[in-house]
């Protein structure tokens, strides 16, 4: 499985294991495994277990949601020698939740920890140090971390200071995120049911691609552009600029 995975990423050897080859890889699945809800957005159903993420991302060439991706993405770390935790989070976007842990990340340990994150969307793409207020420019925006009691909080810069989400340090498992998984599935509960859409880095970052219900999105040099996207067109932009295979229905 670890050499079919590099593959879909895109890799052809696995980096040597540190910061640098970490931050290959983390590119390198941000801009070939899309952050994408067609399986919730349409009620087929997903998992949260490694066999699932990883049947989806690597054999059927997908995308998925932060349980998937970071699962999946933990798991092809740990396979090539990297100490890999993961972590619960609280998502603090609006309007925030700070009861239901709803948000999957990873913390992987090198020379020192640090947060890594390929199911958030359009957030960092460079790993993170594990600590208070080092903030990392990744060429799009600025991202740190603040200490809040037992928590951090994931902060982003430009051009406001926006909190994104909080974690502590307590290790999970997959299994501990299924409830949420299930409940953020379910029509009216969050957004991933609410519309079909589809965003990953190109060529490594900071530029974008993000396909939305009706339109399809491009950051370049840090300027937006857009183009309309009709229904009948939807499934062919999703597999031209996502590789997404979409049946028809």
């Amino acid at each position: 499985m670890q050499p079919r995975y590099l593959d879909r990423i895109g890799i052809q050897e696995p980096p040597p294991i540190g910061l640098d080859g970490l931050t290959t890889l983390m590119q390198a699945h941000l801009s070939t495994v899309p952050f994408e809800n067609i399986d919730v957005y349409r009620q087929t159903g997903v998992a949260t277990d490694h066999a699932w993420a990883l049947g989806k991302i690597v054999d059927r060439r997908r995308g998925g949601w932060c349980f998937e991706n970071n699962g999946s993405f933990g798991w092809l770390l740990g396979s090539l020698g990297y100490d890999v935790t993961f972590l619960g989070a609280f998502v603090l976007l609006d309007p925030p939740d700070i009861v239901n842990m709803s948000h999957l990340c990873l913390r992987v340990d090198l020379d020192r920890p640090y947060l890594v994150d390929v199911g958030f969307g359009d957030s960092f793409n460079v790993p993170l140090p594990l600590a208070a207020e080092i903030k990392t420019d990744d060429g799009n925006d600025v991202h740190w971390l603040v200490e809040d009691g037992d928590y951090m909080v994931l902060m982003r810069g430009a051009p406001d200071e926006k909190p994104q989400y909080r974690f502590t340090a307590k290790r999970r498992s997959l299994e501990d995120f299924t409830p949420q998984s299930e409940r953020l599935q379910t029509p009216g509960v969050s957004q991933f049911t609410a519309q079909p859409f589809a965003t990953r880095l190109i060529d490594g970052g900071p530029d974008r691609v993000t396909l939305l219900a009706d339109r399809i999105k491009f950051r370049r040099a840090g300027e937006w552009e857009e183009e309309r996207v009709v229904a009948d067109a939807w499934n062919a932009t999703a597999e031209e600029w996502f590789g997404l295979e979409v049946d028809e229905t």
